[in-house]
């Protein structure tokens, strides 16, 4: 049975300058849908959640909403109000009605998991804190559309776990934009594909999506081969015919142009939908075996009366042709130990000697070597001139632009113009013209799509050079690293052999032959009633969530009652018909909200073996 629909766009127009960005792009949401949206980066991703948002007007169509229907949105860019406190900044994303001291639990319950401070100022807190307190206010009112746009950058690989988790069991409808693959096949069961301006809908997860887009494509290949052969054969006929049948058949003549013209610009939108990133192996020039070595290393920061431990007595060899991923939470070092590896940063400490012949770049996740007042052309060419040094060899500006998927005519665009996306592909361009002997990359697959993520992966693959790299995606680093530095916190750093799910098997969070577990079913709960010796040990994000469940079943059981109470009134339909339908509509909402938590409570004391 096809769930309720309660979202629709039908035939939207809409232009962006004086270019149409979507001619005739429909879609439907269905209540419970956990939709991936993927697309190529400039194609229309963010536009199209506005659309559905609301926020972004139509410039023809249709756009349909079921009535009381609510929609949360976590944008790319978080902007909390100047001196708010993160309490206040998570509160005042639930709904007008639900914003009183009854539901501050439901704020304290995404404090402990983001890690943060209910009181902290936002004005004082990272770019990633931000995106934490961004993601938790979106989250915190549990509305009945959840879209998510990037919700992964910026947060460490525990905080994505533990969403991935959350929105597993998310009762609501999902909308999710991500660059992370394992994230998205981990929570979708729908993908919307943003295809040339059109929607493809395939009602399988992300998982799927390589194979089925696959099909897709090669399918229409085969049906350009044909529409080519079958315009061939109109041509040759046009051009075989004497003058007289010429005329009689005016309008043959005029449906074979046009299908010629139809065939050239679809067979160009489709060799530009196929067009890959090919870029030559980067060969690195010459180095000793050891590159860097860190020797008893200690390094620590204090703040106040409070002091951080980073390193202590750290011991590393890096070699020549090391492959090496950093993991970590945020705060637990990471970036300080990278600006100690670049001489940025001086151990307090210990030692770290370099080689005389390394030759490092450092692909930097906030992007500070990018002028956005400059031009594309400019920042490929800071020296000016028409041409790039790639690898020793000059090609010219336009061309090299090119292979990063960049227009040539957008050459002279300032690169304040440019999407997240956009600027990393221009950073990475600029970066990989010469990446000299080693490589760091911190967080390089933030805002990237698809198509990029492949070429950097297969360009990694074939770089011969010694390679560091951050980052929180879980399938990148598996195919990027063969060694894993995890930092733990309190200066401690371990490492492994491997990628991160080398690492996970390794460090004992994941075992080797674990499989995805089956929903507990209630006859399953009668069946395996357990004794009190058989306590299961859970986490601490879970047993904070069971701690508070009967805080929230008790708040939504005194709030029922009040509308029973309310809906009593005989005469309540004929005085304010709006009350009554308001007041309806929230009982039965209140009522599966109160049946979801007392699921969810009976689940994780199961888990936790009560």
């Amino acid at each position: 049975m096809t769930a309720p629909l309660i979202l629709s766009i039908h035939d939207a127009f809409v232009t962006f300058g004086l270019k149409p960005l979507f001619e005739d792009l429909s879609l439907n949401i269905h209540q419970g849908d956990k939709i991936c949206l993927v697309g190529k980066n400039g194609a229309g991703k963010t536009t199209l959640m506005h659309m559905i948002t609301g926020e972004k007007e139509l410039d023809g169509g249709v756009r349909w909403i079921n009535p009381g229907t609510t929609i949360g949105y976590l944008t790319q860019d978080a902007a909390p109000r100047t001196g708010q406190t993160v309490f206040d900044y998570i509160f005042s994303g639930l709904p007008k009605d639900k914003q009183i001291e009854d539901y501050h639990y439901m704020v304290e319950m995404m404090l402990e998991p983001f890690e943060l401070v209910a009181s902290d100022n936002v004005d004082n807190l990272s770019g990633g804190q931000i995106r934490r307190a961004a993601l938790a206010r979106a989250l915190v009112e549990e509305p009945d559309i959840l879209m998510l746009d990037e919700p992964t950058n910026h947060l460490d690989l525990e905080a994505i776990e533990w969403m991935e988790e959350y929105l597993k069991g998310y009762r609501g409808t999902l909308l999710c934009v991500s660059h992370d693959k394992t994230f998205l096949a981990n929570i979708t069961d729908k993908i919307f594909w943003l295809d040339r301006s059109n929607i493809r809908v395939c009602p399988k997860g992300f998982g799927h999506f390589d194979e089925w887009s696959s099909m897709l494509l090669d399918q229409e290949a085969r049906e350009l081969a044909k529409r080519e052969k079958l315009v061939a054969q109109e041509v040759e006929w046009a051009s075989k015919g004497v003058k007289a049948r010429r005329k009689r058949n005016m309008r043959r003549v005029e449906n074979m142009q046009k299908a010629r013209e139809k065939l050239k610009a679809d067979k160009s939108l489709f060799n530009k939908t196929m067009r890959k990133v090919d870029l030559e192996p980067i060969e690195p020039s010459q180095v000793s075996k050891v590159l860097c070595e860190f020797h008893r290393v200690h390094k620590e920061f204090t703040h106040a009366d409070h002091k951080k431990v980073i390193l202590d007595g750290f011991n590393l060899r890096v070699m020549k042709g090391d492959r090496i991923g950093i993991l970590g939470k945020n705060g637990s070092g990471k970036t300080s130990f990278l600006k100690m590896l670049i001489g940025e940063l001086e151990p307090d400490k210990g030692t770290i000697k370099r080689a005389k012949t390394v030759e490092i770049s450092y692909f930097d996740q906030k992007r500070q070597d990018l002028n956005p007042k400059k031009s594309l052309w400019d920042t490929l060419c800071p020296d000016g001139g028409d041409y790039v040094s790639v690898g020793g060899k000059f090609r010219h500006v336009c061309s090299y632009l090119k292979d990063f998927l960049f227009d040539p005519k957008s050459a002279k665009d300032l690169v304040g113009t440019l999407s997240g996306g956009q600027k990393n592909r221009l950073l990475l361009a600029k970066i990989l013209a010469n990446p000299g002997n080693f490589l760091i990359l911190d967080e390089p697959t933030n805002d990237l799509d698809m198509d990029t993520l492949e070429m950097l992966e297969e360009l990694l693959a074939n770089y011969s050079g010694t390679i560091f790299v951050v980052s929180h995606d879980r399938d990148f680093l598996d195919q990027t690293v063969s060694k894993v530095l995890a930092f733990e916190g309190n200066g401690q750093v371990d490492g492994y052999i491997g990628g991160y799910s080398d690492y996970l098997i390794e460090s004992g969070k994941k075992k080797p032959d674990s499989t995805p577990k089956k929903p507990i079913k209630p006859k399953d709960k009668q069946e395996k009633s357990k004794t009190p010796n058989e306590t299961k040990k859970i986490s601490y994000k879970i047993q904070y969530e069971l701690d508070n469940l009967p805080t929230k079943i008790s708040s939504l059981e005194k709030e029922i009652e009040q509308l029973h109470h309310i809906m009593a009134d005989p005469d309540l339909y004929m005085n304010n018909p709006e009350k009554f339908e308001k007041t309806s509509r929230r009982i039965n909402k209140a009522e599966e909200e109160l049946e979801a938590a007392e699921n969810r409570w009976i689940e994780l004391s199961e888990m936790a073996g009560e």
